[in-house]
Order: C-alpha cells, then structure tokens, then sequence
C-alpha cells in the first residue's frame, strides 16, 4: 500500500492524511467546488475535483470517486466518517474494483447498520440489551399492547441509522399512537427505511462508549472508554476519555463487553461500541459505530495509540502490534467540538465567513480543523468548524486546560458553540461528575449565556476605560518629559 484516497473533506481528511504523510505514504484528496481552497486539499500529494458542492453531486458520489482512485492508481480508500463512511455497497463496490477499503467488511456494517440485526447479534453473546421488542413492529395496535408490557416511558426508535432522527420519547399511553406514527414518518423520509422497535427508556442515563481494534488476524483490543453524554438533539458536543464514574472493575467488564460485540460480526479494523449506563451503573448495549469517531483524538491523547495509523495497517493485513495488557490509560482528555451554531438560539447553524479564526496553542492543547481565516463555513455540509482537545495529568487540569484554550479561541463572522462549552465546564454539575445525557434539558437556558456575555461585555468596557485612561495620563507623563527637555535645551 504506497497511495490511499481519502473519500472525505474538511478537518478529518487533513487528519488522516498527516498520518499517511507521516507512515511515508502518499494522499489523494477528493473535493467539490465549495473546497476548491481549502487546506486538506492543498495539504494532499494529488488532489482531484469531483463535482458541484451539494454531497450527492461530490462526497456521495461513490463510483466517481473510485474512478478517480484507479486512475490516481491509489491502493487504498479511506472513508473517515459520515459520507460513505458505512455505505455497505460502496464498501462492495470497492472490493470488486480492486481496491482496499480501510474500514470494516460490508457483512459487518450491514449487520451493526441495523440496531435490531445489531441486538439479534450480540444477544448469543450474553451482552446487556435494554428490555424491548426483537423485530421491528408496525401494527400500532399491537405495538401499544406490548408499551403497555415493558412499562413507560418507553422509546420508539427507527432500527436504522441514527443522529436522533426518527426517535421518540412516550410519556403515556394516550400519545402512543401519535409519536410511533411520527417516528415511522421521520425514519422514512431520513433513511428511507420505516422499520422501528420499542424499547423501555432509561432515565438519567450516560452515554458511554468503548473503543476497540480488531485485525484481521483473530486480535481485539479495547482502548477504554469515552464519556459522550454532553449532548444538543441526541448530538454529541463535549466528550471526555475516561469517564469521572467507571471503576475499574466497570471498565474491565464494559471493555470485554464491547470485544463480544465485535466477535459477533467478524469485525475487522477500528470501530466504537457504544452503551447507555443507567444511574445504578448497570449498562446496556446500544449499537456499533463501525468507522472512526469523530471524538477519536482523546482516546489517541490517553492511550498514545494513533488509530488512523492502526486502521491502515490493519487494512494492509498486518497483526495489532499490541496487546490488551500494554494498554494503560495516561491522564484526562477533553474534546470540545466547536460548531457554526448559535446555542441561544436552540443551536441552529449560523453560516457565514470566518472572519477572525485565531487558533489556541500551547501545552496540552491540540486543535484538528479544516479552515483558515477568510474561509465562508458552506451551508452544505456539518457546520463543525473544528474540534478542540485538551489533555492533562488529571481530568481538573484538562478541564482548566480547556477552558484556558477556549478563551484562546478567537472566531468572528459566525456564532459558535464555544461560549455554550464554557459555561459547561465551568458548570457544578458538569465539574463534579454528576451529570447525563438530559444536561441540556436540565440545566441550559439560553439567557445564561446572555448574563455571561453580559458580565463578559461590562468587564471589556471596565478594562478598555482603565487602558484608556493610563494610556491619557501616560501620554501627558510624555508630553511633560518632552516639554520639560525642551525648556532643558532651550536654556542651553
């Protein structure tokens, strides 16, 4: 493997292709017209346009890009995530055309795509599932006997895909009807698939999930878990590797746990297991994300293990070059993904020009994005402008680490989610640990933000009328040194 294709673009292509760069290999960048400029593009070794800006004219397009992979002469193709990323035919269609597809096979995605093949799958390996029907239902009838059975609240959710999207929370049984209906609504016009499966909803719950690896060669791994319960819409926004709450014992059954799961599908390459963990920390098996995450970097931050780096070479048939036993957890990570939205206004996107993009640095401080100053965010694609990670000896230091490096984050043109981030960190509950996926719910109010930027905004006007003030008098000391050496020189 001398060449790979990254079928992606932004802040993820340029990531994977560092590393390529770094293992001595040569990238290929694939772009549409919005991305002609942008720096993943420029940073490849080729880089091939491959059509207008909407996703289904270019980063959808799944036969021109392995077109364009033959005849770069690439070896390889790497989804990254989103896109293609778990397209179970694009995967086929690369193997049939010759090429290594850096992910898992397409019988593995398949069977994890659907969360009820998913949960068929695991159950033969005695992996926790949330009481819920087993086949997808469709009589509403039937459907509300069986709520009725597993006891409210309980969740209607589409079997495929994810994001929130075609998900409903019922309270009683009076809005069963109307919310299976409108989830079966959602689930088609968003996946084009209706089937849905009730399940009984778990209160205050965690989002917790485990990362594993898995070559070709019978060798998994676990690298620890990440805690992603900071969430807008079902949506992560904060992560965090460890988690404040897993004991070692939890963790060590929660990583053999998500080994299982990946047995049950022959899973070869890097993918995520992902699990809600109730308030009595029971856990229970919620599905596989089988590509890299999107918070991957804290995991590489605590473990020292580059998972792009292990994806290739698992890819190119190699055996994981260690065991569970080398792996230790070193010290706390953050990640804080910065988006183009505007959290006073229930987080909707805010597309505009970059206007000011000055990036935090320092110790401890890693910032992965794919834009510069003067950059327009385009209203095509995720509106994440970059993720922002922050690493410590210990979860207080990554914690003030990253609020040092948020206020170090300079963006202007666009309202961001960084302000929404700062008044998390800085929140009791979030700094004690005791916290869940309905943060949002429970403790954000917009105008929090405003009597933040309120304080903020009196505390710049104090500061620029102090500097106003001792830049007046020091220019009087000036004109009175000045005048008094005049007179000095005169009298001369």
């Amino acid at each position: 493997m001398q060449k790979i294709l990254i079928a992606n673009r932004g802040e993820i292509a340029l990531r994977i292709m560092r590393t390529i760069r770094e293992m001595g290999l040569k990238s290929v960048a694939v772009y549409s017209d919005v991305d002609r400029n942008a720096p993943f593009v420029r940073f490849a070794d080729e880089a091939v346009n491959i059509g207008a800006a909407p996703s289904s004219d270019s980063y959808l397009r799944g036969d021109k890009i392995i077109e364009v992979a033959k005849t770069c002469s690439a070896d390889a193709i790497h989804p990254a995530y989103g896109f293609l990323a778990e397209n179970a035919d694009f995967a086929r269609k690369v193997k049939a055309a010759g090429l290594t597809l850096i992910g898992p096979s397409p019988e593995a995605m398949e069977v994890m795509g659907s969360k009820l093949a998913a949960k068929a799958a695991v159950k033969e390996y005695d992996i926790p599932l949330i009481p819920g029907t087993e086949e997808a239902v469709s009589d509403v009838g039937e459907a509300e006997k069986i709520a009725v059975e597993i006891g409210f609240p309980i969740l209607v959710k589409a079997s495929a895909g994810g994001g929130g999207k075609g998900m409903r929370i019922v309270e009683k049984v009076e809005d069963f009807k109307e919310q299976m209906d409108r989830a079966v609504s959602e689930a088609i016009s968003s996946f084009g698939d209706g089937a849905v499966f009730i399940e009984r909803f778990v209160n205050s719950p965690r989002h917790i999930e485990i990362q594993i690896l898995a070559d070709s060669h019978g060798n998994i791994v676990h690298l620890f878990e990440r805690e992603c319960s900071i969430q807008r819409r079902h949506q992560k926004v904060i992560e965090e590797a460890p988690s404040s709450v897993l004991t070692e014992a939890l963790r060590k059954e929660m990583g053999e746990a998500a080994i299982k799961v990946a047995k049950s599908c022959n899973y070869v390459g890097a993918g995520t297991v992902e699990f809600l963990l109730d308030e009595n920390l029971n856990f229970y098996f919620l599905e596989m994300n089988t590509r890299l995450q999107v918070e991957h970097p804290i995991t590489e931050q605590i473990t020292g293990v580059d998972l792009v780096k292990e994806q290739i070479n698992i890819a190119k048939g190699e055996k994981l070059s260690f065991t569970q036993e080398d792996l230790k957890i070193n010290g706390h990570a953050f990640e804080v993904r910065v988006y183009a939205e505007d959290p006073m206004n229930n987080f909707l996107p805010d597309i505009g020009n970059l206007k000011t993009y000055v990036r935090p640095q320092g110790l401890g401080i890693r910032v992965d994005d794919g834009f510069e100053e003067g950059m327009d965010i385009p209203i095509y694609y995720d509106p994440m402008i970059a993720k922002l990670i922050s690493f410590g000896k210990d979860r207080e230091e990554a914690r003030k680490r990253m609020l040092r490096a948020i206020d170090e984050f300079h963006i202007g043109g666009v309202k961001t989610t960084l302000n929404f981030c700062r008044y998390t960190l800085n929140h009791e509950a979030f700094v004690s640990g005791n916290f869940d996926t309905n943060f949002v719910k429970n403790h954000f109010k917009a105008e929090d933000l405003e009597t933040v930027d309120d304080a903020e905004a009196e505390i710049a006007v104090l500061i620029s009328a102090q500097l106003l003030k001792t830049k007046g008098k020091q220019q009087e000391e000036v004109l009175l040194v000045d005048n008094k050496s005049k007179w000095k020189a005169n009298r001369r």
